[in-house]
């Protein structure tokens, strides 16, 4: 299942787009201007972008410069015009398609980028922290960030159960594996280093008496 954002501002044709891609067990953002799109890019991650060219504000080819590398783009153009698949495929599109379009075809053509693309499912990003799950390097501002094998196996472990909270004792057994013996309190401090490390001060929560969520907008 990919999480897939879509820029198109005609409201039929992006509703047409989120219902087939839920019929195929995707799910969807949907949104309708560039400016909005971009405030999307800032807080999200997602596995594919469709994006069309016209749009209100922020055009697609504009929008493109704020596009991870990691995140595969599938144009929507005008029909014929043959310039603007050329222009988006040298700014880094993945793929184009035509409107009006067949919705078996578009689904077909995702798959497709998905397939090319399944690396980039190792790559979570979040704010400007981006964590490498295949190589284990992690970033922040572009800047590699060097973790101990404890502070990354946390973070790995929060990655993969994003939004739910998580006791200590979860983490210590995860984190740690059952034969440490230490107290819960060195999971507060890991946490604490991590937060600081990628500053993930407001996204990594604490839950009361309990433990702890990275919180991640959906």
């Amino acid at each position: 299942m990919a999480h897939i954002l879509i820029v198109e501002d005609e409201q039929s044709i992006n509703d047409l787009i989120a219902m087939n891609l839920e019929l195929v067990g995707h799910t969807s953002t949907q949104v309708y201007e560039g400016n909005e799109a971009l405030e999307c890019l800032k807080q999200n991650t997602y596995s594919l972008i469709i994006l069309d060219i016209m749009l209100p504000g922020l055009d697609g080819f504009s929008l493109m410069e704020y596009v991870p590398k990691n995140i595969p783009v599938i144009f929507l153009t005008a029909m014929g015009n043959l310039s603007d698949r050329v222009k988006g495929l040298k700014l880094g599109a993945d793929d184009y398609i035509a409107k009006p379009f067949e919705t078996i075809e578009l689904l077909a053509r995702i798959e497709a980028v998905l397939r090319r693309t399944q690396r980039s499912l190792n790559i979570f990003s979040l704010d400007s922290t981006v964590v490498n799950l295949e190589s284990r390097v992690v970033t922040v501002n572009g800047d590699k960030i060097e973790l101990t094998l404890r502070e990354y196996e946390l973070l790995e472990i929060l990655i993969k159960n994003k939004n739910i909270a998580l006791s200590r004792e979860k983490l210590l057994k995860l984190a740690w594996e059952y034969d440490y013996f230490g107290e819960t309190r060195t999971v507060d401090v890991h946490i604490q280093k991590l937060r600081k490390k990628l500053n993930w001060e407001n996204r990594i929560k604490t839950v009361y008496k309990m433990g702890y969520r990275l919180e991640v907008d959906q």
